[in-house]
């Protein structure tokens, strides 16, 4: 099922790949490629969302971002272009045996399916930089286990077909977290802003060290030898997520009727889960809010508070997360370099 690279075949491996960090020059639009992936069926299924896990309160986000809603943020000035005829991903470095894979071999494999919360290390405070889908792929674990990766390893840097690089702790790839070669998205193959036709996905990383899309390069390597795109720019290594939350409704500024006041949003610690979620109303005492039920550790949980008979004029609201480990949300005030912006989430709002 897997091709182990001998010489000559490294060398041919080395060829195919330079020839498709420019294949977008001859290749038919990706929209057209997308259209003819047919994905299978799940061999792992995600789990239905149940409704106990939804603040169904207009203003609050789908816990599943649609496709066409999820952020994008990368480098590429242009999407690329690799139809899955093209793609192929070559798994090489510090391993016993190379290994390379094309798209009919990993459609083969018994995929997938797994509810994951991703996050942007540049999300400021209280924004948006973040989405939740179904993300269908093979667990990275797998392939790696196929290479072995050898002792002094602890670092992978994947390449995108643009040359983009992403440094991701061997750890990560490697243990227990559902990390993902994912095709599919949300029960579709993988828009071409997000990746098509295959990217990765790290649950509890930051993108920039985790999320490379349009993949096709797995170096096996080390901290201490190799860097990457924005390890070079002077962000963290490691990039674990930090236990954040956000405030959905009411609007920043928004006026409100007068009497209970509906207060909502969502808190994520991908890896860790969330415990609790906290306001402060104006400078009062912190009160606990009403948890959805939680999914799983890798995705967001929903919130909400009631305000009850608030008083007319102006409010404040502050929201703070507390995740399984309990580890609290700092309110200390800090810039997104080099590993993510802290601070609470705070509103103003109007009470007619």
């Amino acid at each position: 099922m897997f091709l182990t690279l001998t010489a000559a075949g490294t060398v041919a491996a080395a060829a195919s790949l330079s020839l498709g960090r420019s294949v977008g020059a001859f290749t038919r639009t990706a929209g057209a490629t997308i259209s003819e992936l047919v994905l299978p069926s799940p061999a792992v299924r995600a789990a239905a969302i149940p409704a106990e896990a939804v603040v169904d309160i207009d203003g609050v986000e789908p816990f599943i971002t649609p496709n066409d809603e999820f952020y994008r943020i990368d480098t590429a000035l242009a999407v690329p272009e690799l139809t899955p005829q093209e793609w192929s991903l070559r798994i090489h470095g510090l391993v016993e045996e190379e290994v390379t894979l094309d798209m009919p071999q990993l459609l083969d494999l018994p995929l997938e399916e797994h509810h994951i919360t991703l996050t942007c290390v540049s999300n400021p405070v209280g924004g948006d930089l973040l989405g939740t889908a179904t993300w269908l792929g093979y667990p990275v674990r797998e392939l790696l286990a196929q290479a072995r990766p050898l002792p002094e390893a602890d670092m992978v840097l994947s390449r995108s077909v643009d040359g983009f690089t992403a440094s991701t702790p061997l750890e990560a790839l490697t243990d227990s977290r559902d990390s993902l070669l994912a095709i599919g998205m949300n029960g579709d193959p993988l828009p071409a802003e997000h990746g098509f036709p295959a990217r990765l996905v790290v649950p509890g990383l930051y993108g920039y060290v985790s999320a490379t899309k349009w993949v096709i390069e797995l170096e096996v390597t080390r901290f201490d030898q190799d860097t990457a795109y924005w390890t070079d720019r002077g962000w963290d290594e490691k990039a674990p997520v930090l236990v954040s939350s956000r405030i959905d409704v009411p609007g920043s500024l928004q006026e409100v009727d007068s009497g209970d006041v509906v207060i909502a949003g969502s808190a994520w610690s991908q890896q860790e889960g969330i415990e609790k979620v906290e306001v402060r109303i104006d400078d009062g005492e912190w009160q606990e809010a009403e948890m959805a039920a939680e999914v799983s550790a890798d995705t967001w949980r929903q919130w909400r508070y009631v305000y009850a008979d608030a008083d007319s004029g102006r409010h404040s609201v502050t929201v703070r997360a507390t995740n399984a480990a309990g580890e609290t949300q700092t309110d200390e005030r800090r810039d997104p370099i080099p590993n993510a912006a802290t601070g609470q989430h705070r509103i103003e709002f109007r009470v007619s």
